[in-house]
């Protein structure tokens, strides 16, 4: 017996994230299931107008772009030791930086 009710709620979860592939407007519980962080955690992140949000007309209901989240996730990329190390080689060799500052800061 606990064995279907096991798989029913398998079933369910896989319902739900095959419906969020397809929605472009998401509920809490959705991106809560997108991110896997919990309900609290995305309603602190809400109130303090850390994640990109929309509310309903009377404000009661919270909706989010799933685009847009789908950017928030990806906005702290960390960058992989061999592209750290190309940067350091070509500020050595160079003397420039990424962004196209010269050593100290100056640019010319």
């Amino acid at each position: 017996m606990s064995e279907i009710l096991e798989l029913k709620n398998e079933l369910k979860e896989l319902k739900n994230i095959t419906l969020i592939g397809v929605k472009k407007a998401l509920t809490m519980k959705d991106v809560a299931l997108l991110t896997g962080l919990s309900m609290s955690h995305l309603y602190k992140k809400c109130s303090s107008k850390e994640i990109p949000h929309w509310k309903s007309g009377g404000g009661k209901l919270t909706y989010f772009s799933k685009e847009e989240i789908e950017a928030w996730m990806l906005q702290n990329r960390v960058k992989t030791a061999a592209e750290l190390e190309s940067e350091a080689t070509n500020y050595i060799v160079i003397g420039k930086t990424v962004t196209g500052k010269r050593k100290g800061g100056r640019n010319g």
